[in-house]
């Protein structure tokens, strides 16, 4: 009997492991070319900077203060869901003290709040009235820039071919799996950008061309705007890159909890991405695209649902065995080999859950970790609760305002 759940523990293990085994070979080699700035002296369109905010008032001035201090020239759009604290009021006071900071200001108010999402869609629609074909900036009222930023991502799109460009994230604060995380994540982008392209970019620092994307494309029910619109972006014709050679830098959350409720929301919104695109993970006029979209749909949706399932088998497993005894022999060696590696597995994710990195565990308890959080995701959506409204992080908010220029 212990034959059996043991075979499709295993058969499990491999089908969930094996397309990231596979990618992560992929992104490998693909990481070996990697992707030419450009380097053409051709007229750059102008940008604007789209500015989301909801109850921002601890760090709106410094932010503003940040983009004011930008090596170039451009317009702002602020938009405002409904906040109920003074983010109105300290902004259009620091911008009656500040009139010439950017080349134009407009600023849109919301009567609610509907979620990050559909104040992005609104900005950009507003945008769509102006029948201009500017680069659009989005960036996060928590997020500080260096001064060339937007210069850098400006740069990018003397390449006709590029739609977007995303920059690399800097947290400041996080714990070691956070650090963990984001470096296998960096590593996918710059892999999938120099081989086509990345489906999911950072929001707090991304540049895209108006003309690129629709705000009728958004699914204002979801979160994951950026990953939206740099999926569409290709979708649409052109390329979404990573450049990690600019960043930002932000605060994570400081909690356990905290990191763990940002993770789970990310994920549901990834999930309904390459759930609404799945007549694209096959389409033949992608190109390579279509198998990122693939296995990014492996990672996030498949995988969770697939380590769970051994892990039931596993459970299952050592029932039988609690029930008829030691297996003998090769069962007895099968087992024995199972259960090293189930441990190893449950340390890793273990330790990972608390923060605690541990030489050649990290990647491991990451990666379980972050199946936690997906399987998470899955119930939330099953269950019909949508995460694209959250309780702001106050935590980061507090440690920012009090800290020193980050940059």
């Amino acid at each position: 009997m212990v034959w059996i759940p043991a075979l499709v523990e295993v058969g499990l293990g491999v089908a969930a492991l094996a397309p990231f085994i596979v990618h992560r070979i992929s992104v490998g080699m693909w990481r070996k070319k990697g992707i030419e700035y450009p380097t053409t002296s051709t007229e750059l369109p102008h940008v604007t900077v789209l500015l989301p905010v909801w109850n921002e008032a601890l760090i709106l001035e410094k932010k503003l203060d940040n983009l004011a201090a930008q090596n170039m020239r451009f317009s702002i759009l602020i938009i405002d869901s409904a906040s109920t604290d003074s983010t109105v009021s300290i902004l259009h006071s620091w911008l009656k003290q500040n009139p010439d900071a950017f080349d134009t200001t407009t600023v849109l108010e919301m009567k609610e709040r509907l979620g990050k999402t559909e104040a992005v869609r609104q900005a950009l629609a507003s945008l769509e009235e102006q029948k201009n074909q500017h680069l659009i900036c989005m960036t996060d009222a928590d997020a500080l820039l260096p001064p060339n930023a937007i210069l850098r991502l400006q740069g990018w799109f003397a390449d006709p071919t590029v739609g977007a460009v995303g920059a690399r994230a800097v947290r400041r604060q996080a714990l070691s799996s956070e650090r963990t995380h984001r470096s296998m994540f960096e590593m996918l982008r710059e892999g999938e950008s120099a081989r086509d392209s990345t489906p999911f970019l950072e929001g707090s620092c991304m540049m895209w061309r108006q003309k690129g994307f629709a705000s009728q494309q958004l699914n204002v029910h979801s979160n994951a705007d950026d990953a939206q619109i740099a999926t569409g972006v290709r979708l649409n014709g052109l390329r979404s890159i990573h450049d990690g050679d600019v960043h930002f830098e932000d605060i994570a959350p400081t909690s356990l909890e905290g990191q763990r409720r940002q993770k789970i929301r990310r994920g549901q919104g990834l999930q309904r991405l390459l759930v609404s695109h799945r007549k694209s993970w096959f389409d033949r006029r992608l190109g390579t695209f279509a198998g990122i979209l693939r296995r990014e749909a492996h990672f996030h949706l498949f995988a969770p649902v697939l380590f769970a399932a051994a892990g039931c088998t596993a459970i299952l497993r050592w029932g039988i065995i609690g029930l008829a005894g030691m297996p003998n022999g090769e069962l007895a060696v099968l087992h024995g080999s199972l259960a090293l590696i189930e441990l190893g597995c449950l340390t890793a994710w273990l330790l990972s859950r608390q923060g605690i990195r541990v030489p050649l565990l990290s990647t491991v308890g990451t990666l379980f970790s972050g199946m936690e959080h997906l399987l998470i995701a899955h119930w939330h959506s099953l269950r019909g609760r949508s995460l694209h409204m959250w309780d702001q992080h106050s935590d980061t908010r507090i440690v920012l305002a009090e800290s020193e220029d980050l940059n």
